[in-house]
């Protein structure tokens, strides 16, 4: 096993487009890390600079102790699982996940036992004679993840492996690659565009937008700190509301309502952030204006409400047993802990008050 090492890492392709800007990050040995952000953002070109399959224009790449700026795919010791499965339609299950150990000639009992092994651990043994026509797609993508498997790597790369799946797949296969990293304690660097993969797979995650790191955290630390306008949209779903405003001295002054946020803010403009569960039906230590529901989804286990606030289309998460319906007038409640505050400006920084 082994960490990963990104220094000023910059990758611009010959027609000028710059995919990844100067980008330092460090991936402890064993850590499961996701890469997270919206489709064209880097990600993916960040994955395959680590992997060998795009060159670095300028930085370092370290996985271990090792230097692999120059070292081809093949001599960096990683293991890679693709989005589309990647498998080779005329072969067996077992000669899929053979296939590199055979191209490295080891010798057959290795083969055999290592893929005899992989095969367990994903619970496909009953697969391994038959071809990936034979097979759903949530059994290719464990027959991928056996052919990385069986390489015994430092480090897994995986890159939005889940994405042709549907949603139950999805979630089984979340569960399947959590369980097999704590299994084997491999590095594992895992990338994709759905922020509920990113919190429920990764101990850390990082944030890009537009080939910059926004912000490396935990999934509860991204959630309840964001460091800018853009990570608090990004993480959580539905997404946090924000409504326009300006702060003056100790207070937040909105569109038709003032709340007290605390000493310390910058004057100007700001924005306020408000998750859908902190916009509170009953109590609250300020209140909000009265408010006329547009829509309403009832999922059961809560009510998601949809209306307009300020000028703004905002969404709350409400009990399940309140009867909402649309036209209805309510008042909500906010307690100010769990409001957010952010710079009026382009860079949407986080605003914290001092008290």
């Amino acid at each position: 096993m082994a960490g990963i090492i990104l220094r000023d890492l910059y990758k611009r392709y010959p027609n000028g487009f710059e995919a990844v800007h100067h980008q330092n990050l460090e991936v402890n040995d064993g850590e499961f890390v996701v890469l997270v952000g919206p489709s064209g953002c880097g990600k993916s070109t960040t994955l395959r600079l680590i992997a060998g399959l795009e060159e670095v224009t300028s930085g370092e790449i370290r996985i271990g102790e090792r230097l692999v700026n120059e070292l081809p795919p093949a001599e960096r010791d990683i293991a890679m699982v693709f989005q589309n499965y990647a498998l080779y339609p005329h072969m067996t299950v077992f000669e899929n996940m053979a296939f590199a150990l055979r191209m490295r000639k080891a010798p057959q009992e290795e083969v055999v036992k290592r893929v005899q092994e992989a095969a367990r651990i994903l619970s496909i043994e009953p697969l391994l004679e038959r071809r990936p026509r034979e097979m759903s797609g949530g059994q290719r993508q464990r027959v991928a993840l056996g052919r990385a498997i069986v390489r015994n790597p430092a480090v897994f790369l995986f890159d939005e492996p889940l994405s042709n799946l549907d949603a139950k797949l999805r979630v089984q296969m979340r569960t399947e690659i959590a369980r097999l990293h704590r299994s084997l304690g491999t590095t594992m660097i895992y990338v994709t565009h759905d922020q509920v993969e990113a919190m429920t797979l990764g101990d850390r995650i990082v944030v890009m937008n537009a080939g910059v790191i926004q912000q490396v955290d935990g999934p509860l630390q991204l959630y309840e700190a964001p460091a800018n306008r853009f990570v608090a949209g990004f993480i959580g779903s539905p997404s946090m509301n924000f409504l326009p405003g300006r702060i003056e001295g100790e207070d937040f002054i909105g569109e038709g309502f003032t709340l007290h946020m605390g000493p310390g803010l910058p004057a100007g403009s700001a924005e306020l952030g408000l998750r859908p569960e902190d916009l509170l039906s009953k109590g609250g230590e300020q209140q909000l204006p009265e408010v006329e529901l547009e829509v309403v989804e009832q999922m059961g286990h809560e009510s998601l409400v949809y209306f307009t606030l300020a000028g703004t289309q905002a969404v709350a998460r409400l009990e399940p047993d309140l009867e909402l319906r649309p036209g209805k007038r309510i008042c909500l409640g906010v307690n100010s802990a769990r409001c957010h505050l952010f710079a009026g400006d382009e860079n949407g920084r986080r605003l914290t008050p001092t008290a």
